[in-house]
């Protein structure tokens, strides 16, 4: 039975803080004169730190609008998916209707910073905590976890706001005011306290505690804080640890991995966890769709669907397998795991309805297509369970690093063709051939991350570190002249890549400046 280390109720210690994580509270000190007492208080602070990644502007995903979005999502600031609900926030920002005052900005900001205002409360409440409460190997392993939350909630806020304030301590009313710091700094605190945690956390966890950072979660998301900073030895070793680790494979179905049946296969390294309750609401909805129209929120479209090859390892305009009466005959096995078609059942409890989308297809991946074992609906908040950081996410990010370092090329063949031979597509030799050049294998891994990793928010991430998010716009845009209710994406350089400060933290901060190019 799945145990959801998350959905425990947390003293009032983490939870007293406002929607600005500038607004303090002095319930913070009230509250810890009652914690820090046991290891079993440790459990539950940590806990309620975890329970921020389900929130709905993080991992939980959204559908209600309001300016929520999680970064599940975030596949519709690219050329993956058309934000057709623009109320959720990718759909107007890059179409440039967009500004500071919207509330995604605020939440998606708002949420990483209480994440990181719990964790700065754990760190300097626990390392008081005497060894005859908690010994120091329990203290650190705790630690360990929670450096590896706060290092990432600030890669999110690093990447996508850039500078922002750099907090580390539990904040007192006589600081309540702090400045930006350059994301090059923020970016060296995330390296700092995912190396902490990466010396500190086991391997492994009993399974009454799967979903607890591990040495390979941390190891794998330095790796891909490397990449995005070009660290490209860095991102290497750090990939190639988590791989000598041993303990990962990709030997689970990849069309049965996005379902509770994949939850706990080899490919996940870490994942944000729910608890499939009837009833209650606990955060999941990226999962969820409606009762009788396939979720139109997010929908793919056909460029990114294009780009899936032939079983013969061909782009489809090259070839002779390809039928396009039949688009999904002879294509890449993982097409009809991640997409709906147009006229697909996507409910099955109610074959009557199915699919019809603007753009033809559906969000197949994750998506739940009937009522759980527990009775929960498809269109209720469900028990599905976020991979932030898979398996082959790591094998195809120390390929990248390779390409970039222009070496080692027979690993990066050997490390793409793993991905590849899961899904039975053949290996780049029998296609490409050998002795390819790096630009060649630069294509290659750029194209298996797409396929291998479409829909699960690494979209935008990938094009903002390779520079080319006007290049993605413009293939958007090519869909969107045949999509009439689709507005075309505006381009507007950096303004495109970065997140702007909310208006109410300004107001709320003296000095806090904006991001230059939103001023």
């Amino acid at each position: 039975m799945k145990r959801n280390i998350f959905i425990i109720t947390l003293i009032l210690l983490v939870s007293a803080c406002n929607e600005s994580f500038l607004d303090l509270s002095s319930k913070t000190e009230i509250a810890a004169s009652s914690l820090y007492k046991s290891e079993k208080d440790i459990q539950l602070v940590l806990n309620g730190i975890y329970k921020k990644l389900q929130s709905n502007s993080i991992y939980g995903g959204s559908y209600s609008g309001g300016g929520v979005c999680s970064i599940v999502e975030y596949d519709s600031f690219s050329d993956n998916t058309w934000n057709w609900y623009t109320a959720v926030g990718p759909g107007n920002f890059t179409n440039g209707s967009i500004d500071a005052s919207n509330n995604f900005f605020k939440n998606t900001w708002g949420e990483n910073y209480k994440g990181i205002v719990r964790c700065n409360d754990a760190i300097s409440n626990l390392e008081l905590m005497p060894e005859n409460t908690i010994t120091e190997e329990k203290k650190d392993e705790y630690l360990g976890q929670i450096f590896f939350l706060r290092g990432l909630f600030y890669f999110h806020l690093a990447v996508y706001f850039e500078d922002v304030p750099l907090i580390t301590e539990s904040q007192s009313l006589e600081d309540p005011y702090p400045s930006k710091s350059e994301q090059s700094l923020v970016m060296e605190q995330v390296i700092s306290d995912l190396t902490f945690a990466s010396n500190q956390l086991p391997v492994s966890y009993p399974d009454n505690l799967y979903g607890y950072a591990t040495k390979g979660a941390a190891m794998g998301i330095l790796a891909r804080v490397h990449l995005f900073n070009h660290n490209w030895i860095d991102a290497a070793d750090y990939a190639g640890k988590v791989i000598d680790l041993g303990v990962y494979n990709l030997n689970f179905p990849f069309n049965d991995q996005f379902s509770p049946d994949g939850e706990f296969s080899g490919d996940v390294v870490f994942s944000v966890r729910f608890e499939d309750m009837p009833g209650f609401n606990v955060g999941e909805l990226f999962s969820r769709t409606e009762q009788n129209k396939a979720d139109p929120t997010h929908q793919p479209l056909k460029n990114l669907v294009d780009d899936f090859y032939c079983t013969d390892g061909l782009p489809i305009v090259s070839s002779p397998l390809y039928d396009t009466e039949n688009p999904r005959q002879n294509r890449d096995p993982r097409l009809q795991t991640t997409f709906y078609f147009n006229g697909d059942i996507f409910n099955l409890d109610l074959p009557n309805f199915k699919v019809n989308t603007d753009t033809g297809f559906g969000v197949k991946k994750f998506a739940r297509n009937k009522v759980s074992d527990k009775g929960t609906n498809i269109w209720e908040p469900g028990g599905q369970d976020y991979y932030v950081l898979r398996y082959a996410d790591v094998l195809l990010m120390r390929a990248e690093a390779l390409v970039e370092l222009n070496r080692d090329a027979n690993e990066v063949y050997s490390l793409i063709n793993q991905v590849r031979a899961r899904v039975g597509m053949p290996a780049i030799e029998d296609v490409e051939g050998e002795g390819l050049l790096q630009g060649d294998l630069r294509s290659i891994v750029r194209h298996e991350r797409r396929v291998e990793l479409a829909l699960e928010g690494l979209r935008f991430f990938d094009i903002k570190r390779w520079g080319i998010v006007e290049e993605a716009y413009s293939r958007a845009n090519v869909d969107a002249v045949n999509i009439p209710s689709m507005p075309l994406l505006v381009f507007q350089g950096r303004k495109s890549e970065v997140f702007p400060i909310h208006q109410s933290e300004l107001d709320a901060n003296p000095n806090l400046i904006q991001n230059d190019v939103w001023k």
